[in-house]
């Protein structure tokens, strides 16, 4: 074994004591998240916290508390935009929405809402849409500081140009600068927009299911999982859903090869939305 492969082996072993410690310790649960993520996301946490080693940023963990926070925006935290991937809030706006207005009331669960921008897009689309009165959206992460950030709708105000670009990609009915207010270099969106979200810490790794969704998104969050984890999640969402309810993914990420991808359907292969087979 070379000394670079002993490093490395060593490396992985410190790894998966300290998301062991994770565990035992806070009931935050990593373990099997992909091992590729894990070990960029912890050598970037290492560093960017002053620690020689894994070994070392561990015993710190274990006995200074406020170190959690910060550890945890490098291993959940994604950067995101409002209206990613356009064409995904386009095929919810004009094939997704025609079902959802039979219904009488609506649930929407963004789960790994991260910094809110895809809980803000789905809101003003169903706001756009004139569901918005009727639905009650779950916007769920496991990363209390996500869920500040989420709940404030703050956002600098350079990022608003993407922003609006995707906003009328997607089909957008109106100005997106109608939704929020700008100062100071940055972009507060309307306190109307979370009239009707509960924000709330929510593990698919450890919790279980909490309500019936019509609509579930859960995007770029499954790729950071390992097979079995990825299973467990989508059979949340499975369990999570009303008939006929619709499951929306990541670009990257498919119910392909899925123990329970054939509880759905595709919907819109192009844009990973799945529907929930009825029966």
């Amino acid at each position: 074994m070379t000394t670079t492969d002993r490093a490395e082996n060593v490396e992985d072993i410190e790894i998966r004591l300290l998301l062991e410690a994770l565990f035992l310790t806070y009931h935050y649960d990593f373990r099997n998240y992909a091992m590729a993520s894990i070990k960029r996301r912890l050598r970037q946490a290492r560093q960017a916290m002053g620690f020689l080693t894994i070994s070392a940023m561990q015993e710190a963990l274990l006995h200074e508390p406020a170190l959690l926070p910060r550890l945890l925006g490098y291993l959940t935290v994604q950067v995101s935009e409002m209206f990613r991937d356009p064409s995904y809030f386009r095929a919810i706006r004009e094939r997704v929405i025609p079902h959802l207005r039979t219904y009488p009331s609506l649930k929407v669960w963004i789960a790994g809402c991260s910094g809110g921008e895809e809980l803000y897009s789905m809101v003003i689309l169903f706001r756009e849409e004139g569901l918005e009165d009727r639905t009650l959206f779950y916007a769920t992460d496991i990363n209390a500081e996500a869920l500040a950030t989420a709940e404030a709708g703050v956002y600098a105000l350079d990022r608003l140009q993407l922003f609006t670009e995707n906003h009328r990609k997607s089909g957008g009915k109106s100005s997106l600068s109608d939704y929020y207010q700008a100062a100071y270099g940055r972009a507060s969106f309307d306190t109307s927009l979370r009239r009707n979200v509960v924000f709330s810490d929510h593990s698919l790794v450890t919790d279980a299911v909490f309500a019936e969704m019509h609509l579930v998104s859960c995007r770029n969050v499954l790729i950071y999982f390992d097979r079995d984890l990825q299973d467990r999640a989508v059979g949340l969402f499975q369990g999570s859903m009303v008939r006929k309810g619709f499951l929306g993914l990541g670009s990257k990420e498919s119910l392909r090869f899925s123990r329970h991808g054939n509880a759905f359907e595709e919907f819109s292969r192009e844009d990973k939305i799945y529907q929930k087979r009825g029966g």
